[in-house]
């Protein structure tokens, strides 16, 4: 058995979009994007809004128009991208940064649970906030399985 701390589909499609628009940067139909990485245009057309809103991205109507990376990829991290699609990084609620569910148990301060679910919240925040899309884009198989953890 193990602890299942997965990241939503959601975030996971918008990672693999974003690095595509790094890798081969230009303007991005929906149609385009969904078949290049076989993302449901649906579901696509829900994240690209999202990441328009958050900043991420421009979008421009009409011939030539579409999607582009409007962010530098240098200072847009995993963890941003998994927060806007997702929000709070944690493993239980209350161990959140900025917890929005209380912790169930009777002492806050001391819940030993909520001291190492904290600890795993901040290594992997500390892991996904060190990761940028540039970083990703760049990276091949091999630099991948050696990134420090």
């Amino acid at each position: 058995m193990f602890l299942d701390v997965k990241i939503s589909r959601k975030s996971e499609y918008a990672i693999r979009a974003l690095v595509t628009m790094v890798r081969q940067p230009r303007s991005w139909s929906i149609q385009e994007l969904s078949a290049h990485e076989g993302i449901p245009v649906k579901f696509l057309e829900q994240i690209l809004l999202a990441l328009r809103h958050a900043g991420l991205l421009s979008a421009k109507r009409g011939v030539g128009g579409g999607y582009s990376l409007r962010a530098r990829p240098a200072d847009v991290t995993v963890g941003r991208v998994i927060r806007i699609m997702d929000g709070p990084i944690a493993p239980v609620p209350c161990a959140a940064e900025h917890p929005t569910e209380s912790c169930t148990c009777p002492d806050v301060r001391t819940c030993p649970l909520r001291q190492v679910m904290v600890t795993v919240r901040e290594q992997i925040c500390a892991v996904l906030d060190g990761r940028t899309l540039d970083e990703l884009a760049a990276a091949t198989d091999r630099d991948i399985l050696a990134f420090d953890i």
